[in-house]
């Protein structure tokens, strides 16, 4: 399965803004957009004094880039997100929104399982949850409203997941989720509008995109 391999924080820097793409990492001192703010390469401290007002091509470009990396997708299998989100009804912005968060190794972030979604998609393909009591390990797996997700009953025994409890009561799971600490389970109450979602992302300028 082709996957970025490369270090994350440089995603960061070139976009510009913090991505959280290595969890709590990005809330510390040692997070490469405190320390080195500018674009990653040879001449990024350069570049970042002699930047020029951006075209529209440039800003579609960029938001595209920013929305694949956050959700960490390819492009090939981001374009095809684009066309389902063409497909369906209602404005197809929101709909590619919708369909990113719906991703399986998505849920088991936004549920408090993991600290990024790099981490969550790293569990889903070690087979430590279940969708709707059977086992599964494909992390762009889309899920639907109803569907439970559940930690594997051997999995509940080891250290990480013992130790991610109490982490997991301090975070607020997002309201198109519920999940049951008792159970270590999470179910999918309805799918998120794009009110539910709070990223920084313009999905006007993707549609923009693809529409060119």
């Amino acid at each position: 399965m082709a996957r970025y391999t490369g270090p994350v924080c440089k995603l960061c820097r070139r976009e510009g803004e913090k991505l959280f793409l290595k969890g709590e990492r990005c809330m510390s001192p040692n997070c490469a957009m405190e320390r080195r703010a500018y674009p990653p390469g040879q001449h990024g401290r350069e570049t970042q004094f002699r930047r020029r007002r951006a075209s529209d091509y440039a800003r579609q470009l960029r938001e595209k880039q920013k929305a694949r990396r956050v959700y960490g997708v390819l492009e090939r299998q981001f374009r095809r997100y684009f066309q389902e989100a063409v497909r369906r009804t209602g404005r197809t912005g929101d709909n590619l929104i919708t369909i990113l968060e719906s991703r399986l190794d998505n849920v088991v972030y936004r549920l408090g399982f993991a600290d990024s979604r790099a981490q969550a998609r790293q569990l889903v393909q070690h087979g430590h949850f279940w969708l709707n009591g059977g086992p599964t390990n494909i992390p762009s797996r889309l899920v639907k409203a109803g569907d439970l997700i559940s930690l594997r009953q051997q999995s509940r025994q080891k250290t990480y997941f013992k130790e991610r409890v109490p982490i997991m009561e301090e975070r607020e799971v997002p309201g198109w989720l519920s999940l049951d600490l008792r159970d270590l389970s999470g179910r999918v109450v309805n799918l998120p509008s794009r009110e539910d979602v709070d990223l920084p992302i313009d999905q006007q300028l993707i549609v923009e995109y693809y529409s060119r």
